[in-house]
């Protein structure tokens, strides 16, 4: 007799209707699993925080969200699971691409030695493995806004595969036989954005093992709900955007990170100067030029922005007064006391902002804001100080 049983459904994330309130990213419902033969990328810049005291936090950034860009431009046409951490990034891999993600992480991982004196982990490891492990692994699609969607996950997985990276299983060592990674539209040209009588708070909010998923759902929905009640929602960005930084600010690394173009330093850093100096000439004046507007490019930026997310926690980088940042503190304190939720939090003045944009006249270029100084480095440090000193 034939083997009438429904097949399960294709795993098609382009096609999962995206949530369009932040809030019911809580919502176990709105997420699918991911098929065991998918593989998990992932990237961490070793010793990301003393990096960040010596002021190098925009490397880091640009270390930490190279993969997506190397990854999507050697993808092109395919919609990537992705989510960015600050020092690093994950990323779903359907298995028919599984060689060429492993060439492209060996080619970043050797980019960001060689160009930006970091040390960057990087591993491929199979979702079978963590579902084996004990974990789940399930992505939802947000919104942003009209022209970008951002991957959510739940289930754990995510959370155990990137702490198996860092013990040096699955690991992908520095390579480049095939050159350097294709990193188009990776940049971090705008400046600092000023929280302007407010502070930009990082914040990292993880389920404790055990804990009622009623009760953990309550607590987030309520720091959601706190931060929501800030003006702009606590979007860290003005809504007409960030400026951009001068020309020559971080020059010098930058043209190391950007690879032999004509030889030698001193022209590398001549030919970054002088594109640079023409890009911060239309930003600065307003210039449309072709279909391309400044104006219009920066307030989408705005509207992209990745400030908040759910990667197996709740991770924000928000703009709110200090009042609001205490209340939320205290909240998370009596729930981690309770046995519902670890935190780490890290306080700043300002937030950052690391780009990607594939086409500067589309509308669907990619920003991932971090603190200004440290974001979620310094809250996930703060994040295991707190977990060590518990139960």
């Amino acid at each position: 007799m034939p083997d009438l049983r429904t097949p399960p459904p294709v795993f098609d994330y382009a096609r999962l209707d995206p949530i369009e309130r932040f809030s019911d990213v809580l919502d176990d419902a709105r997420y699918v699993p991911v098929p065991d033969a998918w593989w998990i990328a992932l990237s961490d810049v070793a010793l990301s925080t003393e990096a960040i005291e010596r002021g190098r936090y925009r490397a880091v950034n640009l270390a930490g969200a190279a993969a997506i860009a190397a990854i999507r431009n050697a993808l092109p046409g395919i919609e990537i699971p992705f989510v960015f951490g600050g020092d690093g990034s994950s990323l779903l891999i359907p298995p028919d691409h599984r060689g060429t993600v492993e060439t492209v992480l060996a080619a970043t991982v050797a980019w960001a030695r060689d160009g930006l004196g970091l040390t960057l982990r990087a591993a491929l490891i199979p979702v079978a493995a963590a579902r084996a492990a004990g974990h789940d692994l399930r992505v939802a699609r947000y919104a942003a806004s009209a022209d970008v969607t951002y991957a959510m996950f739940m289930g754990g997985g995510l959370a155990w595969a990137e702490a198996v990276m860092k013990t040096g299983a699955y690991a992908i060592a520095a390579g480049g036989q095939g050159g350097p990674p294709d990193l188009t539209g990776l940049s971090c040209r705008f400046a600092p954005v000023a929280s302007r009588g407010r502070l930009v708070l990082s914040l990292i909010v993880l389920p404790r093992r055990g804990a009622d998923p009623a009760r953990l759902r309550a607590v987030l929905a309520e720091i959601l709900a706190a931060v929501d009640a800030v003006p702009e929602m606590g979007r860290p960005l003005p809504g007409a955007g960030p400026a951009l930084r001068p020309p020559w600010s971080g020059l010098a690394e930058d043209a190391r990170a950007a690879g032999p173009l004509l030889g030698s330093a001193v022209l590398r850093r001549l030919r970054l100067l002088a594109g640079r100096s023409v890009s911060f000439a239309v930003f600065r004046l307003g210039l449309q030029v072709g279909r391309f507007s400044p104006r219009l490019y920066r307030r989408q930026l705005t509207a992209n922005a990745d400030f908040r997310k759910y990667d197996d926690g709740l991770r924000l980088t928000v703009a709110c007064p200090p009042e609001t940042a205490d209340a939320i503190e205290a909240r998370l304190t009596q729930a981690q006391d309770e046995g519902i939720v670890s935190y780490g939090l890290h306080r700043q003045e300002a937030a950052v902002v690391t780009c990607i944009t594939p086409s500067p006249t589309q509308a669907d270029h990619l920003h991932f804001v971090d603190g200004a100084g440290g974001g979620y480095a310094r809250a996930a440090q703060d994040l295991k100080r707190a977990a060590k000193a518990l139960p």
